[in-house]
């Protein structure tokens, strides 16, 4: 099943030519725009391990994340970085290249976290085998984790090895009603202690907080927070898979990464406030230069994550980063054929 991808790589290593790895194609919206012949991985589908005792899931890369979560769900547990699909045809490959994580990202960690082993399709049409199905296996270089979030630049993940844990007994949604500022000084108070706080999201005056664990405190947390208690399955699902009406229309949607305590942002357009003040997703038609100075200026950057022109979406990396990148870039495509300008506009 691997061999056809291989020698589709091995061809267009040797012609030059480029490849678009494209499963799904549930994130195509997703980083700069990109060009070449299709490389489809999803032939190469299906669980190949799941050790519910030692929480850890292997999968091909081909694998429909939806199967995955069906096989984890009836297990009792969970991927903890609420991956959005995006569609009904995101696969386990996509999740970990995209790197995206849902709603309890700040409380329990993104996709690099949960990566514990992966194989990768090189440019030279070798899969390489890195990390296991432990967390303390890594020696040298921790390439299984340096795989999530590439966006397939470095070769094709064609196998990966996920750390799960179980689905929290109690969950409760709790509605406050609170201006921006207010909103950030108390998320930021609730970080700074024992609660089981899972989720944050603030619009338009109004605060929600998902609590996830054990009864005895998610019941103490929604004492000591106050605010209404209301069902928060829809709210937290159509955030993760942006299918909130915040996230409607043909405006740019900007996602600014931030440290948490970072003050109001005072830009021109609508949004919404996740991970604890860490994501502030930006619905706006204000100039790039205008978001990213305001975003450098509070300690993070910025991304256009979707609409607007498909160039230059991601923040430039300083020269010292960007070199490091390019080494990389090249130790494992040195064709450049996988997904040539997705990432880089190099």
């Amino acid at each position: 099943m691997l061999e056809p991808l291989k020698e589709q790589v091995r061809a267009a290593t040797a012609a030059r030519t480029p490849l678009i790895i494209r499963a799904g194609g549930s994130k195509d919206f997703y980083g700069n725009e990109s060009r070449g012949e299709r490389l489809d991985p999803r032939g190469y589908a299906g669980i190949v391990a799941h050790e519910p005792t030692e929480l850890v899931i292997t999968a091909r890369s081909g694998t429909r994340l939806s199967e995955l979560e069906a096989v984890l769900d009836a297990a009792g547990q969970m991927l903890p970085f609420e991956p959005p699909h995006f569609g009904t045809d995101a696969t386990v490959g996509g999740c970990v290249a995209a790197g995206l994580a849902g709603p309890r990202r700040a409380s329990a960690g993104g996709v690099r976290d949960y990566v514990l082993g992966a194989k990768l399709l090189t440019g030279r049409g070798e899969v390489l085998s890195f990390g296991g199905t432990v967390m303390k296996n890594v020696a040298g270089y921790d390439v299984a984790r340096l795989a999530a979030g590439s966006l397939g630049v470095l070769g094709v993940i064609t196998e990966v090895s996920l750390k799960v844990l179980p689905k929290p007994v109690a969950e409760a949604t709790l509605r406050l009603e609170l201006g921006e500022a207010a909103a950030l000084k108390r998320m930021n108070e609730w970080a700074g202690q024992p609660l089981p706080v899972s989720a944050t999201a603030w619009r338009d005056g109004v605060l929600h907080v998902r609590l996830s664990g054990a009864r005895a405190p998610v019941s103490e947390a929604q004492r000591k927070i106050g605010g209404t208690v209301v069902d928060g399955a829809a709210l937290w699902h159509g955030l993760r898979e942006q299918t909130d009406a915040f996230f409607a229309g043909n405006a740019p949607l900007w996602r600014l990464a931030l440290p948490s305590p970072a003050e109001v942002l005072e830009l021109p357009g609508a949004q919404l406030i996740e991970w604890g003040g860490a994501q502030r997703w930006l619905r706006s038609e204000a100039p790039a230069a205008q978001i990213r100075a305001r975003a450098a200026a509070c300690g993070g950057h910025a991304t256009l994550f979707r609409g607007g022109e498909r160039h230059h979406v991601f923040t430039p990396l300083p020269a010292p980063i960007a070199a490091i990148h390019k080494r990389l870039k090249a130790e494992f495509d040195p064709a450049g054929i996988f997904n040539p300008g997705r990432m880089y506009d190099w």
